[in-house]
């Protein structure tokens, strides 16, 4: 059964018992990126190899997130901010221990016409998933890298300038 998560809003990302941050550059255009996020949901799966399962859900507002292994969650959006900033709070969800979690995506151009992307994992929960989130703390960046690399390649190989090729 379902589990109702503390609804807490962005301002999470910073104040959070446990914050998990992971960055990577990646060549494809904020714009891009963003729209990949935001825009695309039911895409996540072809690219987050975690993702079993997004589906936009209330008029576009919140989503379904299925994940390997069986963990389902019902999520509400907290920003969408065009090429800046996309990020999501888990409403419900069926994983134990969690009290209360926000994922943000931040986008910033690079120098070189690609885009940093931040990940932070803001999470609160029983001392038990505190101490294996930091323990999964280099799988949960090795997925954070495998996943946007191949969105990176997503994006790249779905850009107009590679289907000219």
């Amino acid at each position: 059964m379902a589990r109702r998560l503390k609804p807490v809003g962005l301002e999470f990302t910073e104040s959070a018992p446990l914050r998990l941050v992971f960055a990577r550059e990646v060549s494809a255009p904020p714009q891009a990126v963003f729209r990949a996020l935001s825009e695309d949901v039911t895409g996540w799966p072809e690219w987050f190899s975690a993702v079993t399962l997004v589906r936009p859900t209330d008029g576009g507002t919140g989503r379904e997130v299925r994940l390997k292994g069986g963990t389902r969650m019902r999520e509400t959006i907290l920003a969408a901010d065009p090429d800046e900033v996309y990020a999501y709070r888990v409403d419900e969800t069926n994983a134990p221990g969690i009290r209360a979690l926000v994922e943000e995506w931040r986008l910033t151009p690079s120098g070189t016409g690609g885009t940093r992307v931040q990940w932070t994992f803001a999470a609160d929960g029983a001392a038990a998933f505190r101490v294996g989130l930091r323990l999964g703390r280099a799988g949960l960046g090795r997925a954070f890298r495998g996943a946007v690399a191949a969105l990176d390649r997503r994006i790249t190989a779905n850009s107009p300038d590679s289907r000219a090729s």
